[in-house]
């Protein structure tokens, strides 16, 4: 039986785009990607450095560059193009411009004939994702944001500090806004299998310094800290969209807090929010309503509350 040749195109060459190539290079995801740039030359120069890495990698992977015209036949477009905050702005503060570069991008893959899934990282990440859809007037499941999916394993390592284990034994979601509104839901995290609540109830003494307060404002100024120091992020972010494409291209249905378009969900409709999902070869399979308590269903309602103002705001441009 003859192998499907899986193709990826990454739309926006730069740190986190081509730290997502890197990523999928290293797992042999994809069987060729295609990097894309308003640039024309750097997605060369990107495509050409990236296939040099193959050998030293277990499978070849073909980079190429391409243009958005390009990509009638790719599986996959992760869109990472966008706007960036400059130092004092939140992510919302671009979404004028992220607007703007979001419809041209889309149009063109679109008519061009594109028409597999779109799994985006540009921010405001939900919003985004939200005018994608919009623009492409494809099935809901066929455009995933990344959402609170980076925020949820920055959950699992802070954590995996706190209790000295591997971060892979925590499970647990950061839901909502991928921004200022976003909030643990505590009352699904778990630690091999344990609820943390009652972990923490069961050993009061052993674990009075873990402040579950701080450890949320920390997990929600992870990726600032790392921008004001930095000024970007990268390698998280690019292996949240490998891990994303993995599950897609392998049909793994793997749950993952992705930004989806709620039709219902959570009792929420017009927007799109980070909540768990089942991701597998048509995109998203199914989003999972986690049975919230009750001030966590307040703090998510007030977080899909700020991005529909947000979506309205440009409605009304």
């Amino acid at each position: 039986m003859e192998k499907k040749f899986r193709k990826v195109a990454i739309v926006g060459s730069g740190l986190v785009g081509t730290a997502c190539a890197y990523s999928m290079i290293n797992q042999s995801i994809s069987e060729e990607i295609m990097m894309i740039d308003r640039t024309y030359d750097r997605a060369v120069a990107h495509a050409l450095d990236l296939s040099h890495c193959m050998d030293f990698t277990s499978t070849r992977t073909k980079v190429v560059a391409g243009r958005l015209e390009d990509c009638r036949d790719v599986d996959v477009v992760v869109l990472t193009a966008g706007a960036n905050p400059k130092p004092g702005q939140t992510r919302l503060d671009v979404l004028g411009d992220a607007e703007k570069i979001t419809r041209d991008i889309v149009s063109r893959l679109v008519d061009g004939g594109f028409d597999g899934i779109f799994v985006v990282a540009a921010n405001p990440v939900d919003i985004v994702t939200y005018i994608v859809r919009q623009v492409s007037g494809f099935l809901r499941n066929r455009v995933i944001g990344t959402g609170t999916s980076i925020d949820s394993a920055r959950l699992k390592t802070l954590l995996s500090e706190v209790f000295s284990i591997d971060p892979r034994s925590v499970n647990g979601y950061v839901l909502g806004e991928h921004g200022d509104s976003q909030f643990v839901a505590w009352s699904h995290v778990t630690i091999g299998g344990k609820p943390l609540l009652h972990i923490l109830d069961q050993h009061k003494e052993r674990f009075r310094h873990v402040d579950l307060d701080e450890i949320a404002k920390k997990t929600k100024d992870a990726g600032w800290e790392i921008f004001t120091r930095k000024g970007n992020t990268q390698f998280g972010i690019g292996n949240a969209l490998s891990f994303i494409v993995r599950s897609i291209l392998n049909d793994e249905h793997k749950i993952i807090a992705v930004s989806a378009v709620l039709d219902g969900e959570y009792g929420q409709s017009g927007v799109c929010a980070g909540v768990p999902a089942i991701i597998g070869g048509g995109g998203i399979v199914e989003i999972l309503e986690l049975n919230l308590a009750e001030e966590e269903r307040h703090k998510f309602e007030h977080s899909c509350g700020i991005l529909k103002s947000a979506i309205q705001s440009l409605q009304r441009r």
